[in-house]
């Protein structure tokens, strides 16, 4: 089983594509919502970390959980690259750097998405402990260098990392020194996803600030509080940022493929096999770029399927909506991403309320907020008053959201509105998880050891 997609149907035109998108659309009362979260492993003995091969590898822990879990493997070639759950439609998976991803299942409420995230690190500690191996939840590896980090047996990591430092100067550090917690939301419709993606640009500086939690790099402060977000400014520039177009008023499923369609791509995957194709652009390969080089290859919906899926924006649009502004964190900052996005966006009221809270906000503002938060966060001055003003009020319309949801917690009858109390006093305190993390590593004899172990989930 492999994890990029493979669909053989031709691809006619560019309406094929708007159609792809639109096919994502479902009703309001089947939405749903997926987590998807990263952590970095490392060995307990000596706070190194862990390479894919030997007894107490990646490889060796993937095969455990296979085997605890009984989930189906999905291989790169002869490696195990990650699992999938062949009933729920969750699956585990490598990032460049042995991140190690849990892709959740679409569920229907936070509390689920909590059980769900309880269930994996219970399982996986079943097997990582005998192993020696701990996880740390931080947005950016505080202590290896990209030189120690380890590299992962997946064909599109070689293509990808030969590739970035032709479009940015900080392309494998994201590859191989970040982690993210990120949450995918249904639409109902061209109207509703414009509506989502224009509220979710804006506010994911928000996000950013009231999630940071990167403050190290190399073994010492970074001067950034969300290093992960800083990285991502200078990655390539052609396939990440706010997307200023989605606020047109002419923005839809059309415009997006648009933007999609002149991005470069990084592969074309024929069989087992990852062509290079870097430097090329959607709309180039289907207008017949690519030939002479791969002879008789033509575009296909499981090309543009894994095209799509390697575009960066801070709100990323495929058959459904991602959330990707956030660093990843302990557990309950796993389970506040979702609940923050569906307060304030499966709630009418609630989007409503976010949409007034942002009409007004010029691209230059939004921008300008994107550009800040990395280094101050909560602190950052937004017209007359900081983002931390502004963050009361987002969670303030998001709570309100889950309220109206009503949706209870079976064993304790409580809403999903328990799921932001971490972000209430972030908010209450004023002081980010980078924040305290700074703190405990000037009052502890600067150890970044310290701050590894701290951070374990």
């Amino acid at each position: 089983m492999a994890r990029d997609t493979i669909d053989d149907r031709p691809i006619e035109g560019r309406d094929d594509l708007v159609a792809w998108i639109a096919a994502g659309c479902k009703p309001r009362e089947t939405w749903k919502a997926g987590t998807e979260h990263e952590k970095f492993p490392y060995l307990r003995a000596d706070l190194a970390p862990v390479a894919y091969a030997g007894p107490a590898g990646i490889g060796a822990l993937l095969e455990g959980l296979a085997a605890r879990t009984g989930w189906e493997p999905i291989t790169d070639g002869d490696a195990l690259i990650g699992l999938a759950d062949p009933i729920g439609g969750g699956a585990v998976s490598l990032e460049p750097g042995g991140q190690f991803e849990l892709s959740g299942a679409p569920l229907a409420d936070v509390h689920a998405t909590a059980a769900e995230l309880d269930r994996h690190l219970a399982d996986l500690a079943a097997i990582a402990d005998p192993l020696g191996i701990g996880f740390a939840g931080l947005g950016t590896s505080p202590k290896w260098s990209l030189a120690e980090t380890p590299v992962m047996p997946k064909s599109r990591y070689r293509i990808m990392s030969a590739y970035m430092p032709k479009v940015g100067t900080r392309g494998r550090d994201m590859m191989f020194r970040t982690s993210t917690v990120q949450v995918n939301l249904d639409f109902s419709s061209e109207a509703d996803m414009v509506a989502a993606m224009r509220v979710g640009l804006a506010l994911q500086p928000i996000a950013t600030a009231l999630f940071a939690a990167s403050p190290f790099l190399d073994g010492a402060p970074s001067g950034f509080l969300s290093t992960r977000s800083e990285i991502w400014r200078d990655t390539d520039r052609h396939r990440t940022g706010m997307l200023p177009q989605a606020f047109e008023a002419d923005f839809g499923f059309g415009s997006y493929v648009d933007w999609a369609l002149d991005v470069p791509m990084y592969f074309v995957k024929r069989g087992a096999t990852y062509h290079d194709v870097t430097g090329t652009t959607f709309r180039q390969f289907m207008a017949g770029a690519l030939a002479e080089r791969l002879p008789g290859v033509v575009p296909e919906m499981g090309d543009w399927t894994n095209h799509v899926g390697t575009l960066f924006p801070e709100v990323r649009l495929k058959r459904y909506i991602e959330m990707r502004g956030a660093d990843a964190g302990p557990r309950t900052h796993i389970a506040a991403l979702p609940a923050l996005w569906i307060g304030l966006l499966y709630d009418t009221d609630a989007r409503d309320a976010a949409s007034r809270l942002i009409a007004d906000w010029t691209a230059a503002e939004r921008q300008a907020l994107r550009d800040a938060v990395p280094r101050t966060a909560l602190a950052t001055p937004f017209r007359t008053t900081t983002v931390r003003d502004v963050a009361r009020e987002v969670l303030a319309i998001a709570r309100d959201g889950l309220r109206r949801r009503a949706r209870l917690d079976p064993a304790t009858g409580a809403d999903e509105t328990i799921h932001l109390a971490a972000l209430d006093e972030i908010v209450a305190s004023g002081k980010t998880r980078a924040e305290r993390l700074l703190a405990d590593w000037e009052t502890n004899g600067r150890s970044i050891d310290r701050v590894l172990t701290l951070s374990e989930m």
